[in-house]
């Protein structure tokens, strides 16, 4: 039966990069589902996927050199992958958003602030120029910037501002869906507080669902309901907040937890990941994980594991086959 509060569906999802002769597999089979006013972390090293996912909902994988291979997405029941370049283009900014990850490079620097929100108004809304400015201004004032600066240019505003800057233009037409791809990572640790908080504040208000794509388990803690674990393209672990943190499965998992520095113990040493990841031009047959993990055994480096419910959430783990196996992970709970 058709779940109607599903507005996100990923299934098997496979993106190729053809260059120069040789084939990047950069999304390798991943499934998502994302239900209507829910946060799900997108998390993992860089490399991982994550971004070409993200781009891939959207339809913006760049072709070529990007292909996307296989997979069905389906966006409150419509066919991403079936649409015409028009259709694409009447839900970008109106049912789906994209908050990008360099705020610097997001915003036209020959347009102003103003017009660069009412753009959208003017194209989705169907606002006339007056109204849309209007509106642009209100969208401002919502993100914490006063509408007289709506005749200012991207080069006359903090990187900070900027990024409020974005995310109102995202936020303008109400999208049910907002991408937000590593929002933070440009900006300063204060400035990174405040964005997060009117994220979670503008998502309470207008009831959107967010994928909050991060590398950073401490913003996931902030202000995600689900977590989806990303490693050589393929989701490796995905539950709630709680069971990920508190009952973590996968290997690859523990070891970003406990890479992490122990505030109640100072003196704990860090426990890094040990290698890199896998050259997605080269994956190996079976597990990505297996030369990096720790419980690795022989078979895992003869097949692929199979995604399996284990403690009420799913891991993609061969190891689950041995009754004796349970992750050993240092520190404590992260979410009460």
């Amino acid at each position: 039966m058709e779940n109607k509060n599903i507005i996100l569906d990923i299934q098997d999802l496979e993106v190729r990069f053809e260059v120069d002769g040789e084939i990047i597999r950069a999304v390798n089979g991943v499934s998502l589902t994302l239900e209507k006013g829910k946060t799900l972390g997108l998390v993992g090293e860089t490399g991982a996927g994550k971004t070409t996912t993200a781009l891939a909902v959207m339809h913006l994988v760049p072709d070529p050199p990007g292909i996307i291979s296989n997979g069905n997405i389906l966006l409150n029941g419509k066919d991403v992958m079936g649409m015409s370049k028009a259709e694409l283009e009447k839900i970008r900014g109106k049912e789906v958003s994209m908050i990008f990850q360099d705020p610097m490079t997001s915003l036209n620097p020959v347009f102003t602030i103003g017009e660069q929100i009412a753009e959208s108004l003017e194209i989705h809304e169907q606002l006339s120029r007056t109204d849309a400015m209007k509106k642009a201004k209100e969208m401002l004032e919502l993100v914490g910037i006063p509408g007289s600066r709506a005749s200012d240019y991207p080069h006359q505003f903090s990187g900070g501002m900027k990024q409020r800057v974005v995310i109102a233009i995202a936020l303008a037409c109400n999208p049910q869906l907002l991408i937000a791809d590593e929002p933070t990572t440009a900006l300063d640790v204060t400035i990174q507080a405040q964005v997060l908080e009117l994220m979670k504040e503008l998502k309470e208000k207008y009831g959107t669902a967010m994928i909050m794509i991060t590398h950073d388990l401490g913003i996931v803690a902030e202000v995600c309901d689900e977590v989806a674990v990303m490693y050589a393209g393929r989701i490796i672990e995905k539950g709630t907040l709680d069971q990920v943190f508190n009952n973590t499965l996968h290997p690859y998992t523990e070891g970003l937890f406990n890479s992490l520095p122990n505030i109640k113990d100072r003196k704990s040493e860090l426990l890094p990941i040990p290698g890199l990841m896998p050259d997605p031009v080269n994956l190996p047959v079976g597990c990505a994980f297996e030369p990096r993990c720790s419980y690795a055994r022989a078979e895992c480096s003869l097949r692929q594991p199979e995604s399996r419910m284990v403690s009420d959430h799913m891991v993609c783990c061969s190891a689950y086959d041995h009754p004796d196996f349970h992750i050993k992970r240092k520190g404590g709970k992260y979410v009460e």
